[in-house]
């Protein structure tokens, strides 16, 4: 066996386990999945739909599905953009070399990521409570006259919703963030002073554009995350009030695992790969707005 052949056979012999282990732990079960997506009925007595792809047109009539696609939307569209911007503009602040104390206020930003999403979806429940911190502050304040169920009224529990959902992940993407603009030489910034550029065209002509594959990435991760939002609306509001507020894995968990004690997995099933074709459609655009390469 020649030089070249031998390291292609090397090669080979590193990636077949991993391959295999992927196809069977990861690709197999997807299979599996789509299967079941087809099929009906309990568990233990799955039979295939009639007609086949049942499954798929009952959620376009699925009006608690389709309240809890639009809900899934509207935090992605409110809060993905907030967070980032945010997340960005924490960066640049805590990236300036003559900051005091960065690592302690970096840690505090990124603190919120430490806790559990059980924990802090309960620690905003208790302050938005009806008898809660916040409703103390804002009528000892005057601002409200008595104490307002934030988690009663569907407008006010989706905004709670999102105010949670950017206090606990912009420190997370402010990390990415940090990392990125650690790597840009600080050359680059005194030369732009040096040709007279402000800090706001600093900040749109250089740090962006430097830091637009981790803007990228960021953006996929965030647009993954908050189309499967779960803990967020099981332990804030539970999905109400009246599935206003509920999310499109909260709906599937619901069919999964019988809310009422009735499962039918080939219908959530189906609503799974409804999500997964979401995402990787969301993916792929924003890879193509971002990719400017000719």
């Amino acid at each position: 066996m020649t030089l070249l052949g031998k390291q292609s056979a090397a090669g080979w012999a590193f990636l077949t386990p991993a391959t295999i282990l992927i196809a069977i732990m990861a690709f197999w079960p997807m299979i599996q999945a789509f299967i079941m997506s087809l099929q009906t009925g309990s568990s233990a007595n799955m039979q295939w739909n009639d007609p086949i792809f049942n499954n798929y047109t009952r959620m376009f009539a699925d009006k608690v599905f389709m309240t809890s696609v639009g809900n899934t939307f509207l935090y992605l569209i409110i809060q993905v953009p907030i967070m980032l911007i945010l997340a960005i503009l924490l960066a640049q602040l805590l990236n300036n070399q003559h900051l005091r104390f960065k690592g302690f206020f970096r840690t505090c930003v990124f603190l919120p990521c430490a806790t559990s999403l059980v924990s802090y979806a309960l620690i905003f429940k208790s302050l938005f409570a009806t008898d809660g911190l916040v409703n103390a502050v804002l009528v000892h304040l005057g601002i409200l006259q008595e104490n307002y169920n934030f988690l009663g009224n569907s407008a006010s529990a989706k905004a709670v919703i999102i105010l949670a959902l950017i206090w606990r992940w912009t420190g997370y993407n402010m990390v990415f963030y940090l990392a990125g603009l650690q790597n840009i030489e600080y050359s680059v910034y005194e030369a732009a002073k040096i040709d007279g550029a402000n800090g706001w065209k600093t900040f749109w002509r250089i740090t962006v554009p430097l830091l637009k594959p981790t803007i990228i990435m960021t953006f996929i991760m965030s647009i993954n995350g908050t189309l499967q939002l779960f803990d967020e609306s099981v332990n804030l509001t539970n999905g109400g009030p009246a599935n206003s507020t509920i999310t499109m894995s909260h709906y599937i968990y619901n069919n999964s695992f019988g809310a009422g004690g009735v499962s039918n997995f080939g219908y959530a099933t189906a609503m799974c790969f409804f999500v997964f074709v979401l995402v990787a459609v969301l993916a792929f655009i924003n890879m193509k707005v971002g990719d400017t390469r000719d």
